[in-house]
């Protein structure tokens, strides 16, 4: 029998939509008190916003351009109210830099977490980056409001977490589904019984393959859709039939480009309205795709239900849990003068992701491929390799990163 986290997972969606719709209002009100959203918005009277179709009318605010409007009006582009008091800051790729609030669970983690089998007493081994990046935190704020110890291990030293995995005993996972495989395959390799039982991947795809081969291994994984602006959006559920919506976020899915709503069905963006009253979003454009399916959850809850991360709308991709951007691109070009068109291929290799970047120039010199890897780490965050190819060679199609991994 499904264990819910609360009542409000299986109340009836038409009193779901009654009190978002009530809280609209007010929470566009507190969005207006800082003045980033006082530009955006203009002159809208928060109380004539009380359906969709009203906040469909409003402007989106794209993702990809909060980098600009945070370097212009630093550090959070006037979107955040300056009276209120955060327990961190973070930044992530982008750049881009995000808030915590200082209440529990800020990210709404727990509920997602609860959802893939996290129970009080688990022991989690977190493998999501502490380090100035808001990951780790949003899945150790779920997991300690649990009820959950946490190893606060962070991505990497493979072989001493096998040391954790040893003594301590975890029987949860979260972090991304490459970072999992790397772990049983190196702890299949010496022999080491793994006591994980259960994990909640996110940041990087999950394909059928790996899905298989990790229930394989005994391990139960669900999938999140998380961002470092919004924390969790919508979870994977016991009957594996899309992802559950969280409760307080409010999903539309418009066409791309737009803000403008398209059917349930069809493919479109993904556009957030998060009821956070110390932090609020009002339709954030995060430029992934995904799609609504219709009806409530076989598992009983009765939120809206998306299909998952299903591409992007733009060329912006997720590599290894991390955003790479086509102004990032734009950045080591302007670092390397003497290079002409770039193009940054992600592919993957058994399952991992990889990047390549192609570079177009006359000079074949090993030194020069050697000094963009080391700028291409440095702006991205991410390791990739360098592939110098004559000028001409790449198209001028005006793409920057080409995304080939199959979906």
């Amino acid at each position: 029998m499904t264990q819910h986290f609360d009542t409000r997972e299986t109340r009836d969606p038409r009193q779901r939509e009654l009190d978002l719709m009530g809280h609209l209002p007010g929470l566009i009100a507190k969005a207006l008190k800082a003045p980033g959203w006082r530009k955006h918005l203009g002159d809208v009277d928060p109380a004539t916003v009380v359906t969709r179709a009203d906040l469909s009318r409003l402007p989106v605010l794209r993702k990809s351009a909060l980098p600009a409007l945070q370097a212009a009006e630093p550090p959070f582009g006037g979107f955040v109210d300056t009276t209120e008091r955060f327990g961190r800051l973070f930044t992530s790729p982008g750049p881009i830099y995000e808030p915590e609030g200082r209440h529990d669970d800020a990210w709404r983690a727990a509920r997602g977490l609860h959802a893939a089998g996290f129970r009080s007493g688990d022991v989690v081994l977190n493998t999501f980056s502490y380090h100035l990046t808001p990951g780790g935190f949003i899945l150790d704020g779920g997991a300690r409001a649990l009820g959950c110890a946490v190893i606060p291990a962070g991505p990497g030293n493979a072989e001493q977490q096998l040391e954790l995995l040893d003594h301590l005993r975890p029987t949860a996972y979260t972090g991304t589904p490459d970072f999992l495989k790397i772990l049983l395959d190196s702890a299949g390799a010496s022999n080491r019984d793994i006591s994980i039982r259960r994990a909640a991947v996110s940041g990087a795809a999950f394909p059928a393959s790996l899905q298989a081969e990790i229930r394989s291994r005994g391990i139960d994984a669900f999938q999140l859709y998380a961002t470092a602006d919004l924390g969790v959006i919508a979870y994977e559920t016991s009957a594996r039939s899309g992802m559950v919506v969280n409760e307080d976020v409010l999903v539309e899915i418009v066409r791309p480009g737009t803000g403008e709503p398209v059917p349930d069905g069809e493919v479109g963006e993904v556009v957030v309205t998060s009821f956070d009253a110390h932090h609020p979003w009002i339709r954030l454009a995060l430029g992934d795709l995904s799609s609504i399916l219709s009806g409530p959850s076989p598992c009983g809850r009765t939120n809206t239900r998306v299909r998952g991360w299903l591409g992007r709308a733009d060329q912006t991709t997720k590599v290894k849990g991390m955003f790479v951007r086509p102004e990032q691109i734009a950045e080591v070009g302007r670092r390397h003068p003497t290079v002409g068109r770039l193009r940054l291929v992600v592919a993957r290799s058994g399952e991992l992701d990889v990047m390549t970047l192609r570079a177009e120039t006359a000079e074949q010199r090993t030194e020069l491929a050697a000094a963009l890897e080391e700028t291409l780490r440095a702006v991205t965050k991410l390791g990739g390799k360098v592939d110098l190819v004559t000028r001409g060679t790449l198209p001028n199609d005006g793409k920057v990163i080409e995304d080939t991994r199959p979906q």
